[in-house]
């Protein structure tokens, strides 16, 4: 049985600089730093607020990627077409305000949603980001499907 996501992966082009965004802009942690004995570089962050949880970024290229995937990867990155997924936080104003005075580009202003107040940024590579405080509708599915027209 899986009990939790404890590892997700995000491409980067540089390490160093998503360390520096992560950690400065995002104020989250290095859990892991480094260099294995294929050449592949292992970088995980964290959220200070969830320790149990790993980003993973990865430079695509070898030894995980052929040229060819690496070239597509970095290709979907440059047009901002990969979502990395969404984060949480107790208050989406304030962390906008925040994370907009240290500079981090936002796509979308904190927006009121069924499930709660949504903002979106994106990261210094072009992966966009969901920040999400949510609100006791969010995770009812009949509430969900009811504001959002569903079946």
């Amino acid at each position: 049985m899986i009990t939790r996501l404890s590892v997700a992966s995000v491409y980067v082009t540089d390490y160093d600089e998503a360390i520096e965004f992560f950690t400065e802009k995002l104020g989250f942690a290095v859990r892991s730093n480094l260099t294995l004995e294929n050449g592949q570089r292992w970088v995980t962050v964290y959220p200070t607020a969830s320790p149990e949880f790993q980003l993973s970024m990865t430079v695509p290229g070898a030894p995980l990627h052929d040229e060819e995937t690496a070239t597509a990867i970095r290709s979907l990155l440059a047009k901002g077409a990969l979502s990395a997924g969404a984060w949480s936080t107790p208050d989406c104003k304030a962390t906008f305000k925040e994370y907009s005075a240290r500079g981090v580009e936002f796509l979308q202003e904190p927006q009121e949603r069924p499930y709660g107040v949504e903002a979106v940024f994106r990261d210094p590579f072009g992966n966009w980001y969901s920040l999400n405080e949510t609100n006791d509708k969010a995770f009812d599915a009949e509430a969900m499907k009811e504001a959002f027209g569903g079946n």
